[in-house]
């Protein structure tokens, strides 16, 4: 039986038309590659990005926050940016008396409603009465060129001056040892939040990732871009079967590609999120190639640049 015929008797079989010819999209989708949505971003600005926090490391040395789990957000000092360059369409009240100093800051609406950030900062038009339910969580000076410690009082109280209720300065605290930072980790997961942030107070602000920013969870978790789908077999014939994604490529490594199949829920095998999109995926460690192992779909990202 050739495809055509196939796809005729799929059509016959099943009232949503749209659905059976899922398969034949997500060919012809996986052809297509993140470059279309990275043409309407501008130049990622150059944030300064965390490892995952490892035992062994030197507590003593580090300021502690907690993770805010939003979308992260640069002030370059006359827009509001993605990490991946996009601009945020803002209401002019929201960014009103913001200085003209770099503050790099997380987009936060309180734990749990990471789905509202995304919706409200996708929009193009930006819609006064969803911004009214974010704030913007202060964490970094990009240009201040001082050590983090000295970096956060001028952070303090540089929020102050702007003097906005939405824009908030991130605590940050010292804690005693491991068994201190795993305390606090379980009682902001068991509070609902994502985890923690270790900086390390001696470190300058530069771009990409070190050692001197390291994200805490209790799982670890990534981003990947959607570059292709797997069609559906048995009962998800006429479905997604599994996502193809692709971790960018890093320094000394290429670009690795998998499928992301597990926790997709039954609504997005029907309407999977479209090839440029980021998801965020959990998994227990990486393979000797790299590749995460057992990946499992956490959700969409769609307006985060990788």
């Amino acid at each position: 039986m050739n495809d055509h015929s196939a796809l005729m008797q799929s059509r016959s079989a099943a009232p949503n038309f749209r659905l059976c010819l899922l398969p034949l999209v997500l060919s012809i989708a996986g052809l297509l590659t993140s470059a279309t949505l990275a043409n309407a971003a501008g130049s990622a600005p150059p944030l300064m990005l965390a490892k995952v926090y490892q035992p062994g490391v030197a507590l003593a040395d580090y300021w502690v926050s907690e993770k805010y789990d939003g979308i992260r957000g640069y002030w370059d000092g006359r827009q509001l940016l993605t990490r991946g360059g996009q601009r945020i369409a803002v209401p002019d009240w929201f960014v009103a008396n913001w200085p003209a100093t770099a503050m790099d800051g997380e987009l936060w609406a309180g734990k749990g409603q990471f789905q509202k950030v995304l919706s409200t900062a996708s929009q193009q038009s930006p819609d006064d009465a969803a911004w009214k339910g974010l704030r913007f969580m202060v964490f970094d000076l990009p240009a201040h060129g001082g050590r983090f410690t000295d970096r956060i009082p001028a952070l303090n109280a540089l929020v102050n001056q702007i003097g906005q209720a939405w824009v908030q300065a991130v605590p940050q605290t010292r804690l005693s040892g491991t068994q201190a930072l795993q305390t606090r980790l379980q009682q902001t997961v068991d509070d609902g939040g994502e985890g923690m942030m270790l900086h390390r107070g001696a470190s300058l602000y530069a771009g990409g990732r070190s050692d001197d920013l390291l994200k805490v969870k209790t799982h670890e978790d990534s981003d990947a871009r959607v570059v292709g789908y797997v069609p559906g077999q048995g009962k998800y014939a006429g479905q997604l079967g599994a996502l193809m994604v692709e971790i960018p490529a890093a320094k000394g490594q290429p670009a690795l590609r998998f499928k992301l199949g597990s926790g997709l829920s039954d609504e997005l095998r029907r309407q999977p999120p479209p090839v440029g999109s980021v998801v965020t995926y959990r998994f227990r460690g990486t393979t000797g190639s790299g590749l995460p192992r057992f990946a499992t779909f956490l959700r969409v990202r769609s307006f985060i640049e990788l």
